[in-house]
């Protein structure tokens, strides 16, 4: 099964697939990067970007769940507004394509990929290659959080 995860942003949005392998639920990297939408361009298009960029990826890889980061709290409220607005448009973008959808706060996330809620970005991201058996530590940092979205959804009780 094809997992697809996403971190939500209007700037940056970071997005990953993995496969969970059926004997030994054994992850797989697929892909994984960022989709980026200009300042120049007005909310509206930039939003409209993001939908046919995922669009396209959904077409590619066809997942059959589509796990996205799910925050409650926002440091930044100049940020919180667009970031809300996009992943307005990955959850439509996900109900268009009738994919089944896993949302994870970032706690469930640090706690699923470190055991422990308080892990730093740089944690994360290096068990993120350990889990995934990868050459480096993956980068940008929100293509690295799509991973740990997606690892969480296929892993133990958080399985799609």
């Amino acid at each position: 099964m094809i997992v697809m995860g996403i971190d939500p942003g209007i700037a940056k949005l970071g997005y990953a697939f993995i496969e969970i392998k059926k004997k030994g639920g054994k992850l797989k990297t697929i892909d994984y990067g960022c989709i980026t939408t200009s300042p120049d361009l007005s909310n509206g298009e930039r939003l409209k970007k993001i939908n046919n960029e995922l669009n396209k990826l959904i077409k590619k890889y066809k997942p059959k769940v589509l796990a996205v980061e799910s925050v409650y709290f926002f440091k930044n409220l100049k940020t919180a507004i667009p970031v809300s607005e996009a992943k307005g448009v990955i959850l439509l973008t996900a109900a268009k394509k009738q994919l089944k959808v896993r949302q994870f706060t970032p706690l469930q996330v640090k706690m699923t990929i470190c055991g422990y809620g308080r892990a730093t970005k740089q944690q994360i991201q290096k068990m993120v290659k350990e889990i995934l058996n990868l050459n480096k530590i993956p980068k940008p940092d929100d293509a690295a959080d799509a991973l740990a979205i997606a690892i969480c959804c296929g892993v133990g009780r958080n399985r799609a």
